[in-house]
């Protein structure tokens, strides 16, 4: 797979019923792809991968193949806290016809640096499939330190990307230094993707997107041609939209805002639960702002 960029939207997961609503996540798929969006990323946190079941996952991401018809890109979120359990789902993912692998850091483990090391080689070498390794410490209780990564992309040419949620641009423009340029360092947090962008960064794995994603890639793409001029009042636009997402655990807030456009149901999975009256008058006020109600 050539290096990731642009704009790579993390995909929610509609349900009916507490069932997958196939025909529904078709159609968001086809949303994606007609507005720029570059890469499709099933089966992450915003997909609610934590509580779909093997035979769910194995379904999302098989769905995602079938129905990109290799138009853009698939990243499949196969990771786990579980080694063993990472690797069979990324050989799924693979057999599925998925271009790449996103692996979240092991979380509740706490492992070292050098088991995350150790977590990430097994994978690579048991699956042989390109990887990104997601670094988000608020999930995970652990940052992967620049030189971790480095040590790793040195010994594994699967890997293609970091995407970073460490919201720490020091740490992250340390990374940039030290990878080499076949490895893309992605956003993991849509406020930030630009002054990531700015320090070396390809592009954006994004919640917003999945309700703007023609402004997304625009903004993305402005970045990547090094117009950041043009890409500052993109970005400052999506800000207030991309803070209203936010306001409780997502992706309750973007799958009430998904329900507001008639995209899909807001239906969400326990233990997380649907947003508050006051999260959606906020929300919906952020749309309207936005463009995106009337």
């Amino acid at each position: 797979m050539n290096m990731l960029q642009g704009s790579m939207v993390a995909i929610v997961t509609p349900f009916k019923n507490d069932t997958i609503d196939e025909p529904a996540f078709r159609k968001l798929i086809e949303f994606q792809v007609e507005n720029g969006t570059q890469v499709i990323v099933p089966c992450g946190t915003t997909g609610e991968s934590s509580t779909l079941s093997v035979e769910e996952h194995h379904r999302v991401i098989e769905m995602t193949v079938q129905a990109v018809k290799g138009r853009v890109k698939v990243l499949a979120g196969t990771g786990s806290n579980n080694t063993v359990e990472a690797v069979e789902l990324t050989r799924a993912a693979k057999a599925a016809g998925a271009d790449a692998s996103l692996q979240i850091v092991p979380y509740y483990n706490k492992p070292t640096q050098e088991g995350v090391y150790r977590h990430f080689m097994r994978i690579a070498e048991a699956a042989d499939f390109p990887l990104v390794l997601y670094n988000i410490q608020s999930r995970t209780g652990i940052n992967v330190l620049p030189d971790t990564i480095a040590r790793l992309a040195a010994a594994c040419p699967l890997l293609i990307g970091v995407k970073e949620a460490s919201g720490n641009l020091e740490q992250i423009s340390r990374l940039h230094a030290l990878l080499p340029e076949q490895v893309a360092i992605l956003s993991g947090d849509d406020a930030l993707t630009l002054p990531i962008m700015a320090v070396g960064g390809k592009g954006v794995i994004s919640v917003v997107a999945n309700i703007a994603p023609r402004q997304t890639a625009a903004c993305v793409q402005k970045a990547l041609a090094g117009d950041f001029h043009a890409a500052l009042p993109l970005h400052e636009k999506l800000l207030p939209l991309i803070r209203a997402l936010f306001l409780e655990t997502s992706p309750a807030p973007v799958k009430a805002a998904m329900e507001f456009l008639g995209l899909c149901s807001g239906e969400i999975r326990l233990p997380l639960v649907s947003v508050t009256e006051a999260t959606r008058t906020q929300l919906r006020q952020a749309m309207q702002d936005f463009g995106l109600l009337s």
